[in-house]
């Protein structure tokens, strides 16, 4: 029966606290972002009001791989953690692709929002954050799961500059194509995730 080190509980309880503190932000923003969508017919900032859904599906994932009773270095549980989470970037991926080509398509423009532009903001310096963070005690804690999720949380970081900059462009330059255009970089980003961890949980088998 593995033995449990102070140091490695520790880590345990501080990626279970980052994970906590990114469901109950990205819970929130998937509130917030699609009221302030809603209020200024920004379809841009209610999609990425949607995608906060799918970060709370991963962290939830990784709580659950990481909670204490559990043996988290279990190859069975491991692997269903990293499939999950591969299936949390395709959806990302899937979401934005669909969204950005639509809005490409359509030529449709984004609504002004300098509410929601200060808010995304805001956003991305703390996911970036919060991104570090986890990456860091992924590595103390040798997890994968964790360190995949951070990757999430980095992208959603990414995802929140360039739906800032797509619609501060839209607002002040009239650039209507940029927030679809980064979307679907951050999107191409999240389906080499989604290939990696479940090459990675392949692996495992």
């Amino acid at each position: 029966m593995n033995q449990t080190s102070p140091d490695r509980s520790e880590l345990q309880q501080r990626a279970l606290r980052l994970e906590y503190a990114t469901i109950a932000w990205n819970v929130g923003e998937a509130f917030l972002t699609i009221a302030l969508g809603t209020v200024a017919g920004s379809l841009a900032l209610i999609g990425f009001g949607t995608v906060s859904v799918v970060e709370v599906f991963a962290s939830s994932v990784v709580v659950w791989h990481l909670k204490p009773g559990h043996d988290e270095d279990h190859p069975g549980r491991t692997r269903l953690a990293l499939r999950l989470t591969a299936i949390a970037f395709l959806v990302l991926a899937v979401v934005l692709t669909i969204a950005a080509v639509s809005d490409l398509a359509s030529g449709r423009q984004a609504g002004e929002s300098p509410w929601g532009i200060a808010y995304l903001a805001i956003t991305a310096l703390v996911m970036f954050g919060l991104a570090a963070l986890k990456r860091r005690t992924a590595i103390g804690l040798d997890s994968a799961p964790l360190k995949s999720e951070a990757t999430l949380t980095f992208l959603d970081g990414m995802l929140s500059t360039a739906t800032l900059i797509g619609l501060a462009l839209n607002a002040y330059i009239g650039w209507w194509w940029a927030d679809p255009t980064a979307a679907i970089l951050v999107a191409l980003a999240a389906f080499n995730e989604a290939r990696e961890n479940w090459h990675e949980a392949e692996e495992l088998s």
